[in-house]
């Protein structure tokens, strides 16, 4: 197919802002890699973006290639969009080996539109929470292992009242055993997913080494030209259709603040090996030496006093529950949640919803190579696998999230569409900021 000069500057400026933000320097799994900065157990790492001035990266947060933000007080932290190419990121300097992670933001409406909230590792291990701008019914959860993308059955999408017009808070629950979503101030999570969960593959792609968290919003489809090629047009249909950038048009997710907190021993988590497991994980702290850590105070200056249980023994991996001890959040947020063990995988209903109405899985047959970075983190090949399919059901006792014919967290179910994604497809998938968006 042909381009306009216009469309190809659009994609090679796209494909800048990707090799940014989806590619690993340096992948553990192959080849020895330096150690990760961990913030360790003490107490919770908390940054209140309402409190931040400047353009600049808050402590302990740096910016993407190319990212704009700005700050305020009523807001917090604005990752506007206002071209196509836009793709403002931000993420976290050091990482958590399992922990806790909540954050109160508000998702970017808008067609073709994507926000997102992740967790993601040196081995692109990830822990997703997404919002398509064109869906204010319901908000996606999703997790990746080793970069693995040969199928596409991961996502779940939860029913909740404004989705990407109101303000939620999102939580992430990660232990060895097991990961839990959660919405607002509830306490069944909207998901669990075992760490023997069938999608993991006996464990092999559970999520379970270092991880740093981003933020960011993105274009999932970004012009007409895009929605009507046959390369991209599954992506524009998950999208929801075309993004639109007239007469001065800007799109914007809002976080107000995040707590993180992380279950590892903190100093440096280093990979013993190239299996990429939890066992191979191993702290630099140990002893009395376990949950100190060189955490940078946040630029928001809003600190929580509290802690979070975790081992003690200098192997990262050994925490399977996280605890918050009482602590004063800013608005929204929500102190993590115990579970004393881990779910078994048959604990959870099968959910055989469709997607939500709006929401097109992908379709077509584009083929191509795609490339996710520079150096070591190049990565190409063509994969193939099934569009993503369920609802999951959630109860909520307040807030925004809808209450649905039960309160058991759901796993997805395989479905039978297929769709491969090309060079050009790629690209502007590639404007997300983890794994989770070369697979919708």
């Amino acid at each position: 197919m042909l381009f306009t000069i216009a469309t190809a500057t659009a994609v090679l400026s796209a494909l800048q802002v990707a090799n940014a933000q989806t590619f690993t320097a340096c992948d553990p799994t192959k080849k020895t890699c330096p150690g990760d900065s961990g913030f360790g157990n003490g107490k919770p790492f908390v940054t209140d973006f309402t409190k931040v001035s400047g353009t600049d990266a808050p402590s302990g947060w740096t910016y993407a290639d190319g990212t704009t933000m700005s700050y305020d007080n009523t807001n917090g932290a604005n990752f506007a969009i206002s071209t196509k190419t836009g793709a403002p990121t931000i993420s976290t300097s050091q990482y958590i080996m399992f922990g806790n992670v909540s954050t109160y933001a508000k998702a970017s409406p808008g067609t073709g539109i994507v926000s997102s909230f992740i967790l993601e590792s040196d081995d692109l291990d990830e822990i997703d929470w997404e919002w398509l701008g064109s869906n204010d019914g319901s908000v996606e959860s999703n997790f990746f292992g080793k970069g693995n993308v040969t199928t596409y059955d991961r996502a779940i999408y939860h029913p909740i009242t404004k989705a990407v017009t109101g303000w939620h808070t999102y939580n992430i629950e990660w232990t060895k055993d097991y990961v839990k979503w959660y919405v607002d101030d509830m306490v069944t999570p909207v998901r669990i997913l075992a760490f023997d969960d069938p999608k993991t593959i006996k464990g092999t792609q559970f999520p379970q080494t270092p991880m740093k968290i981003k933020l960011g919003n993105w274009v999932g489809c970004a012009d007409a030209a895009a929605a009507s090629d046959p390369k991209t047009e599954g992506t524009c249909q998950w999208a929801g259709g075309p993004a639109t950038f007239d007469s001065g048009a800007s799109y914007s997710m809002y976080v107000k603040n995040i707590s993180i907190s992380d279950a590892g021993c903190g100093g440096t988590y280093t990979y013993t090996d190239q299996t990429g497991s939890y066992g191979s994980i191993k702290s630099s702290n140990e002893g009395d030496k376990c949950g100190s850590s060189s955490s940078p105070s946040s630029a928001a200056g809003s600190s929580a006093a509290g802690s979070s249980t975790a081992s003690t023994a200098s192997t990262a991996s050994t925490a399977s529950t996280v605890s918050s001890a009482a602590v004063e959040l800013p608005t929204g947020l929500i102190a993590g949640t115990t579970s004393a063990a881990a779910p078994n995988s048959t604990t959870a209903s099968v959910s055989t919803s469709s997607v939500p109405a709006g929401v097109s899985p992908p379709s077509g047959n584009a083929t191509g190579t795609g490339s996710s970075g520079s150096g070591s983190g190049s990565k190409n090949g063509t994969s193939t696998g099934s569009g993503s399919t369920g609802a999951g059901a959630t109860t909520s006792k307040a807030g925004g999230a809808s209450s649905s014919s039960t309160s058991t967290p759901q796993i997805t179910t395989n479905s039978a569409s297929s769709h491969k994604y090309g060079s050009v497809e790629l690209v502007v998938m590639a404007l997300g900021l983890g794994v989770g968006y070369l697979v919708m």
